[in-house]
């Protein structure tokens, strides 16, 4: 058995056959843990996770790209953005859900900042993280963090509640051993999902992943490691370039145990059993 520990399912790109996947999924032994990242997504991920005893999950949060409105093309999906505010309250009401095992994702975008706004962007990032992180200490959930071109920050921001929080994820970790380490150190769990099986590059640009990254993965322990897809974004070799769904974390679980020099079996297992203990399952 697999979990992808983080996959939007949620999201309109799978409004058509949404349901249907997560039956495959369950029938080929892939949990799935679903994630929010606005309000209407959050509140979907805890319905579809209701609509099963066992298997899928729901993460509810607000995305810093949420925070402003703006255009995003990432992995040839381009959506529009709108602005909204972190209510703790809607979000408390959908945490009460048993089917919710994280809040999340939050934390910090600044790969894409408004030109000209960018202290103020940051600052408004900021508070909605650590009200996320409050919501994530009150609820007793695990937190699900974003981060991109903004370790060091979401480092200092968490240090400020250390031993607040059940778990702490670090979804979808792109960069070197220097700004993972302290997180390792920390106790939390390093999440990684088809960008281990590119090719890796020459250099580091913003917005990008590390060169070094797969050495990365090699030093971070299997103990603290959690697989994801990210779908709709981010398919794995071979698949680059289509719609990523849950079931490609196979890809990611087999790019982990060529890393680790370790059987495929064994990735699964472990990972399943980490994930499970992230989210008290």
């Amino acid at each position: 058995m697999l979990f992808d520990s983080h996959a939007h399912l949620n999201f309109n790109v799978f409004k058509e056959d949404g349901d249907a996947i997560v039956s495959d999924c369950l029938k080929n032994g892939v949990w799935v843990n679903n994630v929010g990242t606005q309000a209407d997504t959050s509140r979907r991920v805890v319905e579809m996770a209701e609509k099963h005893p066992e298997g899928v999950y729901a993460t509810v949060g607000l995305h810093p790209i949420h925070l402003t409105s703006h255009e995003v093309d990432e992995e040839e999906i381009y959506f529009k953005t709108r602005e909204e505010k972190f209510d703790p309250e809607f979000y408390r009401k959908l945490a009460r859900s048993p089917k919710v095992v994280a809040i999340g994702e939050c934390g910090l975008e600044y790969f894409r900042l408004p030109q000209g706004q960018e202290a103020e962007a940051k600052k408004i990032q900021e508070e909605a993280f650590r009200a996320q992180i409050e919501l994530a200490a009150e609820t007793k959930k695990a937190l699900m963090v974003h981060s991109r071109d903004a370790y060091a920050d979401i480092r200092r921001i968490l240090e400020d509640y250390r031993g607040r929080l059940r778990a702490v994820i670090i979804h979808s970790f792109i960069g070197s051993w220097e700004e993972v380490k302290p997180f390792v150190n920390a106790g939390f769990y390093i999440s990684f999902n088809g960008i281990i099986t590119f090719k890796p590059r020459k250099e580091r640009r913003p917005g990008q992943s590390d060169p070094n990254l797969l050495s990365v993965v090699d030093k971070v322990p299997l103990e603290q490691i959690l697989l994801e897809t990210d779908c709709p974004y981010l398919s794995p070799e071979p698949l680059r370039g289509a719609r990523n769904v849950p079931q490609n974390v196979k890809y990611v679980a087999q790019k982990m145990a060529e890393i680790k020099k370790l059987s495929v079996e064994e990735v699964a297992e472990k990972t399943m059993e980490n994930t499970k203990r992230v989210f008290g399952l």
